[in-house]
């Protein structure tokens, strides 16, 4: 039986885990983690049975300790304890942000294989995070439906056959305005989200299609393919959620439900697909699949995020930090949803990249760029 530890445990993510997990044979949970949702957390550990569990919040933690006999870990070094004691075999890190790299560093530098639902990693960590993983033996898998789709069509095809990757988006809630009728937009239109229900921060991303951007980078170190031959194309019935170009120009394509659970159950059963209580897609009751570009003017985040990747160094780093400050800006009500693009663009062009040599270049840039991306909003004033 597969021992699991669950960062991220109360989100949408570590939810549908538990939920996978309960109607397994295979996985048994050793710990859990949030950021400061003690009570969902605890409730959480007591219908699992776990014995330990870690909060990122100190105060948080002092509530779980009040309220709950078993062991709470507290702050950012609970959260690398829990991973470096828990001995488990598999760690689903379903966190948010930049703040999810260090327990991914954590996991792999103890030998344990990662599910990883946290882009943010390799998005900031890139190179280091797959050369640690490379070292110590210990496996990534993505949990994402876009790159849960592009691991099974690549397995088991030979060296050299695959060509191009399409990541697919479903345009957001905005797809097809113009970037003159996005200026206005409100926090709750953008959280509207047409296909899938997300935390607030990722439902901005995929507003501005930046969460393309660093889906774009995350498949890149995944996979190994060079920038020029990753596309992303806009298909709006999110029922194809990844495209394989092969040698001979013929593609394949994954297409499947629109629920997480499959991207998470199949990272979960180490890369492998079992049974789910999920329908199977309907092709004559959907009708028609189409495709679309994006437009990168009503878009700017995608292009530059793409930029900010081919340029490498603390590039990514820099742009990830701008991003989450902006979007935090945006759904508090401090600026307005084009001025995202605007401080992500105004803090790069303050930081021309530098190279990375160790995982503390980049926990510098990412400190500088948050310093900068607060100054940038507050000038922006509800741009």
């Amino acid at each position: 039986m597969k021992t699991l530890l669950i960062l991220g445990s109360t989100g949408s993510i570590g939810t549908q885990a538990l939920e996978i997990l309960a109607a397994s044979d295979d996985l048994r949970i050793v710990g859990l983690a949030a950021g400061s949702s003690w009570e969902p957390l605890l409730a959480q550990a007591r219908q699992h049975g776990v014995p330990v569990v870690a909060l990122a919040s100190d105060e948080a933690a002092e509530h779980a300790r009040s309220n709950w006999d078993g062991q709470v870990l507290s702050g950012e070094e609970g959260v690398r304890r829990l991973i470096a004691e828990s001995d488990a075999d598999l760690v689903l890190n379903a966190m948010v942000g930049a703040a999810g790299l260090g327990p991914t560093v954590v996991a792999l530098s103890e030998g344990i294989d990662v599910a990883l639902a946290n882009k943010e990693s390799l998005v900031v960590g890139g190179e280091l995070v797959m050369q640690l993983s490379e070292a110590t033996g210990a496996l990534i898998t993505p949990v994402d439906s876009e790159h849960t789709a592009l691991h099974q069509l690549i397995a088991g095809q030979p060296p050299g056959s695959v060509q191009r990757l399409t990541i697919t988006a479903s345009g957001g809630p905005f797809r097809g305005r113009s970037a003159a009728e996005l200026a206005g937009v409100t926090v709750e239109e953008a959280l509207a989200h047409p296909t899938w229900e997300m935390g607030g921060k990722i439902t901005i991303d995929s507003a501005t299609l930046m969460n393309k951007g660093l889906e774009l980078m995350e498949a890149h170190h995944l996979f190994g393919v060079p920038y020029e031959r990753i596309d992303v194309v806009v298909h709006p019935q999110s029922l194809i959620h990844g495209l394989v170009q092969l040698a001979d120009r013929a593609m394949l394509a994954h297409i499947g439900p629109r629920d997480m659970r499959v991207a998470i159950s199949y990272a979960l059963h180490g890369g492998q697909s079992v049974d789910l209580p999920l329908e199977p897609v309907d092709l004559v009751a959907e009708g028609a699949l189409t495709f679309e570009a994006v437009d990168p003017e009503a878009f700017p985040a995608l292009d530059l995020a793409r930029q900010a990747a081919v340029t490498g160094g603390t590039a990514p780093c820099v742009l990830n930090a701008a991003n989450e400050v902006a979007v935090h800006a945006f759904l508090e009500g401090r600026i307005g949803f084009t001025g995202i693009a605007a401080t992500i663009e105004h803090v790069l062009s303050e930081m021309p990249p530098q190279p990375v040599s160790h995982f503390d270049d980049l926990f510098a840039a990412d400190a500088e760029a948050r310093r900068r991306s607060e100054g940038c909003v507050k000038g922006l004033a509800l741009t």
